[in-house]
Parts: C-alpha cells; sequence; structure tokens
C-alpha cells in the first residue's frame, strides 16, 4: 500500500510541473546526426578567439573556448545539449560568444598551443572547454577531462556550469 501510495504521489507531482525540473536530471542526448564541420578544420584558433572577444566585448557577454573534433560523438553530444535544449540553449546564447576550435587527428593534436596558452589540458580528451571574460582573460580551464563523458553526464552539470562562469550583470 506504502508503495502504491509513492507513485500516485510521485504521478501527481509530476504532472504539477515538477517533472521539468526531472528533465535537467536527464543525461545529454546525442544529436539526430552529426554536424559536418561543426569544428572547422580550416580555420584560425587565434583569430577566431581575437573576433570572439570583440564581439564578447560589444555584448557584454563571455568567450567559450570548445575544443573538440568532427570525429568526437562527445563533442556532439555536448553542441546539441548548447543549441537543441530548452533550458540550455537560452543561457548560452544570452551569455557567451562560441569558438569551436579543432584539435584535429594529429599527435600532437592541432592547436595544442592554443590549449596550452588557456591551460586546457587536451590529454584528458575532449570536448575540452575554456571561458574567457571579455578583455580575453582566462577564468576557467578544463584540465581534467570535465567534459569528456559528456554522453554521461546530466543537462543539469550544463547549467550549472554556464550560470557559474555567465558574466554578473548589473
Amino acid at each position: 500500500m506504502l508503495l502504491l501510495r509513492t507513485f500516485l504521489i510521485a504521478g501527481l507531482l509530476s504532472l504539477s510541473g515538477v517533472a521539468q525540473l526531472a528533465s535537467h536530471d536527464q543525461i545529454m542526448q546525442p544529436p539526430a546526426e552529426l554536424k559536418p564541420g561543426l569544428y572547422p578544420a580550416d580555420n584560425d584558433a587565434r583569430k577566431d578567439i581575437k573576433a570572439a572577444i570583440t564581439q564578447a566585448a560589444k555584448e557584454h557577454k563571455r568567450v567559450l573556448l570548445d575544443f573538440g573534433a568532427d570525429w568526437c560523438l562527445d563533442c556532439h553530444i555536448l553542441d546539441n545539449t548548447f543549441h537543441h535544449n530548452a533550458d540550455v540553449e537560452p543561457l548560452l546564447e544570452k551569455n557567451y560568444v562560441v569558438v569551436h576550435i579543432d584539435i584535429g587527428k594529429t599527435n600532437p593534436p592541432k592547436n595544442n598551443d592554443v590549449a596550452i596558452k588557456y591551460h586546457v589540458n587536451l590529454e584528458k580528451g575532449v570536448p575540452a572547454l575554456a571561458v574567457l571574460d571579455s578583455n580575453g582573460k582566462l577564468l576557467y580551464a578544463d584540465k581534467g577531462g570535465e567534459f569528456e563523458g559528456a554522453r554521461r553526464m546530466k543537462v543539469q552539470y550544463v547549467i550549472d556550469f554556464l550560470e557559474k562562469w555567465k558574466p554578473k550583470k548589473f
């Protein structure tokens, strides 16, 4: 009987809007299909970062450096969450300018010098993120492969990360 009451209460709570909170506990989902060119192979990462810093300064945003590669499923899963989750997408769009930085398939990785400059440890895996303020100052660097397991990560982790590093609004 107690078990039946528990299920009934859980059902009523989910109908009352608590179910929306549960979506944050969901594991991030892969996209229906991989986006070719998500990490543009021919782009100049330093030039892209400079342009993003200029844009971030004008728009009072942070710069999110996303190191990854088109062959990386976890990179596509993180990007899918960035752009197809109703809670994550507006948070990202309002507060960040994203720069996708291709690491290629070489050893050492392509753009490894850029990763070193921003203290991102690519040996721990990708995707790997760094956050810069609108002046280009490093605020956060992924040194331990914190996002490399995106396929096992909950959406709430991404929301918490973006909330923590978004610019302070006055």
